[in-house]
């Protein structure tokens, strides 16, 4: 496959080597043109183009030509000159994984190019800023430094004449599609992608036209959809191997060995993360060093190379806390744990899931926080601790439920979001076609002509205001269902959730119970009545029942209503018997055994008055 795609590259393009030969003569003779320039702007403005032509591939010899570029500015008291090479600083340290450093020069960029009012470089620096945020994951900050390019590219009364004609609002697109992905909403991150990338292939720009397509692939990872995900990414690995992008094919080389690993095709990943791995040592990329580290860990960790993949998991490690990045570090760490119960190595597991959940709760990394949850239930399992087993178990489904809630509420701020887009093109269009018809009265003369001409405009505003109501409605109805569907699995959950406590409590009494008959075992009693009283606390009913009536609204009013004898134990298993759930189910919620099912079922048949030949849940379903 990926043959098939340098091959198809080499069609589009001719010759990658062509082009490589292009590029290594461009750099030279910028080199030999720098050396022969008198010390004036064009030569600061030279070695800002080679920093540029060298940041992606050779980190340290770019460096050279941006303190070049500084000092030469600075000599000559070069405003714009020094607010680029200090751009170039930042771009430096973010490339070598030194965060705070380039933050540190990305904000002195910011201040010397609105001293001097320069708003090409203003827009430089909050793209480089959000792209610095969005690595540390502080998403709403990443977000406003794109909104606020986007903003600036489209007002229409700001002076842009330091552009000439540049425009990179691409960029800004593919930034939204990322934070987008980050934060679930997929459709919307599609979308910024597809914007991004029609643009950069308008313009003919190669690397952004790879990296809007690189962007595509994690969007179609974080969808499971692995296998377009790998063409996605095959698509931009070639386009940066040609170029000679080198951090940009390092990081997709990590994407295309993370899709190859999800689809247990361990060679294919492994190949590829030793490229990535190949190439941050070379380049000194340092965060794609540690992630290829990191992915041939968990590969081979699922290949029972149990050795070789702790060796590499702690040096992913080890690198991912020299850069700061704290959710990596949380990811690694629950890796390792769960490498650690391959090992039989449980106390490791619990030590390094502790870490793992102070470092995510910090950060509000959810799913991580899960995962270590998850990883500390079955340690303490495998140690015989039923209690602390239980009470990671409990806090893992809790995570679960919240992930699950603001999951559900993202999709429907997505919704909301695609609702209201609707509506403003509708506004939009709608001023548009004013405004043909403002000139159509203008320039035609003739009353028969303006009114067959305001009869079609009309005509056509009125069958595009229908389907732009048709979407908006489509979008209100996917709404409500999302809620529904929402609210339906809240109490599922809640149900399934009471089962599960009462069966793990049961088992824990029942192991209580076997504790008499061993020494020193005087609070074996106190530990039944507890476990006793848990199973019978009706606070859990309760908070059942609110999320029942969220669904079936009036059901409890409506049976009172219609049989008034019944009872409150009997209105519980009306619920239930609603929620079509099984009778061991039914049974492990309400705390009673299967005998005991069947008989409330008999006395709840002969007190609704059901024939035997009729159905008890037909009955129930259809209340």
């Amino acid at each position: 496959m990926r043959a098939a795609y340098q091959i198809l590259f080499v069609v589009l393009l001719f010759c990658p080597a062509i082009f490589l030969g292009q590029w290594t003569k461009e750099v030279d003779s910028l080199i030999n043109s720098a050396d022969e320039l008198p010390e004036d702007t064009l030569k600061v403005a030279r070695y800002g183009t080679l920093f540029e032509k060298l940041m992606f591939t050779d980190s340290e010899r770019s460096l050279t030509y941006a303190k070049l570029e500084f000092n030469l500015a600075t000599k000559l008291g070069y405003k714009k000159g020094i607010g680029a090479g200090t751009l170039h600083f930042g771009t430096y340290h973010e490339n070598i994984g030194q965060m705070d450093s380039a933050r540190f020069y990305y904000q002195k960029a910011k201040k010397k190019y609105q001293e001097f009012e320069s708003f090409k470089g203003e827009l430089f620096v909050n793209h480089a800023l959000a792209s610095l945020e969005k690595k540390l994951g502080n998403y709403d900050s990443a977000l406003r430094y794109h909104q606020s390019n986007i903003a600036l590219y489209e007002h229409p009364e700001i002076d842009k004449s330091d552009l000439k004609g540049f425009n990179k609002i691409g960029a800004e697109y593919l930034g939204l599609a990322e934070i987008h992905k980050a934060k679930g909403s997929y459709n919307l991150a599609t979308r910024e992608a597809l914007r991004a990338l029609r643009f950069f292939e308008e313009i003919k720009h190669i690397r952004r036209t790879g990296n809007s397509l690189k962007e595509l692939g994690l969007i179609e990872q974080k969808r499971k959809n692995y296998a377009s995900a790998i063409d996605y990414g095959l698509r931009a690995y070639t386009i940066y191997e040609a170029h000679d992008y080198n951090e940009y094919q390092s990081h997709t080389a990590i994407d295309i060995g993370n899709s190859n690993l999800a689809l247990k095709k361990y060679s294919e990943a492994v190949r590829y993360f030793e490229d990535a791995l190949q190439l941050g040592r070379k380049f000194k990329f340092v965060d794609a060093e540690a992630a290829a580290l990191i992915g041939l860990g968990k590969t081979n960790m699922l290949m029972a190379k149990n050795r070789e993949s702790e060796e590499f998991l702690t040096r992913g490690l080890r690198l991912h806390e020299n850069l700061g990045f704290k959710k990596e570090i949380a990811s690694d760490l629950n890796a390792l744990a769960e490498l650690n119960l391959q090992m039989d190595n449980t106390e490791a597991a619990i030590h390094n899931t502790n870490r793992a959940i102070r470092i995510s709760r910090e950060i509000g990394a959810l799913h991580d926080i899960s995962e270590s949850y998850r990883i500390q239930s079955k340690a303490f399992e495998m140690q015989n601790n039923q209690g602390f087993a239980l009470n990671a178990f409990k806090n893992f489904k809790s995570t679960n439920d919240s992930i699950f809630n603001s999951s559900k509420s993202q999709q429907i701020e997505e919704l909301n979001t695609i609702y209201e887009t609707e509506k403003k093109e509708q506004q939009i269009a709608l001023q548009e076609q004013d405004i043909k018809v403002l000139e159509q009265e203008a320039s035609i003369s003739n009353l028969q002509r303006l009114l067959m001409g305001i009869g079609l405009l009309l005509s056509a505003i009125g069958i595009y205001a229908l389907r732009q109501k048709m979407k908006r409605n489509r979008l209100e109805r996917e709404k409500v269902e999302t809620e529904l569907a929402f609210k339906k699995k809240e109490l599922t959950t809640h149900a399934l959730n009471l089962a599960r406590k009462n069966e793990v409590l049961e088992t824990v009494k029942q192991k209580a119970a076997a504790l008499k008959l061993e020494p020193n075992s005087a609070g074996y009693k106190d530990l039944i009545r507890t476990i006793n009283f848990d199973q019978q606390d009706d606070r859990n009913w309760e908070n059942f029942i609110q999320y029942f009536e969220q669904v079936h609204k009036d059901f409890s009013a409506n049976i009172k209503q219609k049989y008034p004898e019944i009872t409150s134990n009997e209105l519980r298993l009306l619920a239930l018997l609603k929620m079509n759930l099984s009778s061991k189910e039914i049974a492990s919620i309400l705390n009673i055994s299967s005998e005991g099912i069947k008989k409330a079922r008999y006395r709840l048949r002969k007190k609704l008055g059901i024939a035997t030949e009729d159905s008890l849940q037909d009955l129930v379903l259809s209340l």
